[in-house]
């Protein structure tokens, strides 16, 4: 009981201390989740029931921002279709982030090593290819699909977060305390765990978000292009693939996904830029 009253008031005071893209970012981020956690209560319609004698209707009392070209409820789609490009660009960043970071300390810690030129070297030549020719190439062979849209957008995804993780190994590596450990025989699996990834995670967690929101529109444009979520499934991009014959006749068919787009990618950006803010500035508060 006595955690009840005291969390509410520590988060309050975390979100004051913070700066206020941040907490701009955060707020907007934990409705938008909220909202696609619960979207199949929601939703009003099943997103795939078709309805043709009411396609293309516009927004009213019956259906919130009308119907599209094939009677569909606008307004359940949208609900719906964010959790399939919400959590397919969760999952790439993720993995991306634990791939690359990994990757980075490693190569740092042993600098100058074959595995460090090997893995610099690796970088890049990923580094300079765009998501989406990888992303061709690869639904080319194994077809679209979930997985490969992980997979492909992974593939590259990780190396910007290895770049940043080496860098930062190696500022650590000239530390103090980072020699004192190595006299005193710690073992080099122990100074990463230890020392180095507690001490870079603040930073690379930045990135995370800026790339979150990178992910987020690289997902939409690859769905859009007919390369990630395949129909009937609903999905933003989708949604304004699918607008686009209609758009001047029933305009809120591109403009209801194409803005749910944007408010959610703008939001994880925020909250990267304010972690990149304090990271860099050192400082927690408002600018």
């Amino acid at each position: 009981m006595r955690l009840r009253y005291t969390a509410a008031p520590r988060l309050w005071q975390f979100l004051r201390r913070r700066h206020w893209t941040f907490r701009t970012g955060i707020v907007i981020l934990v409705a938008l989740v909220i909202t696609l956690i619960l979207a199949p209560w929601i939703a009003p319609y099943d997103p795939a029931v078709q309805n043709l004698i009411a396609r293309l209707s516009p927004p009213s009392a019956e259906h919130w921002l009308g119907t599209d070209h094939l009677g569909r409820d606008l307004f359940s789609r949208l609900l719906v279709g964010g959790r399939f490009t919400v959590t397919i660009a969760m999952v790439t960043v993720l993995l991306s982030f634990a791939i690359g970071t990994l990757i980075g300390v490693v190569a740092g810690r042993v600098q100058g090593s074959l595995v460090d030129e090997i893995s610099m070297r690796v970088i890049d030549v990923l580094i300079s290819i765009p998501d989406v020719v990888v992303a061709i190439f690869l639904v080319a062979i194994f077809g679209p699909g979930y997985a490969t849209l992980i997979a492909s957008l992974t593939v590259i995804g990780w190396t910007p977060f290895a770049r940043l993780a080496r860098g930062l190994t190696l500022a650590i590596n000239a530390q103090g305390y980072i020699r004192a450990a190595e006299v005193l025989g710690c073992s080099r699996s122990f100074i990463i765990l230890r020392h180095v990834i507690p001490n870079i995670i603040r930073p690379i967690a930045a990135v995370s978000f800026l790339r979150f929101g990178h992910k987020l529109i690289t997902v939409g444009a690859l769905s859009f292009l007919g390369l990630g979520v395949q129909p009937p499934a609903a999905d933003w991009a989708l949604m304004l693939a699918d607008a686009q014959p209609y758009v001047e006749r029933l305009p809120i068919l591109m403009i209801a996904p194409g803005l749910a787009i944007f408010v959610a990618a703008l939001s994880v950006t925020w909250i990267g830029h304010g972690l990149e803010i304090e990271a860099r500035d050192g400082d927690s508060g408002d600018e």
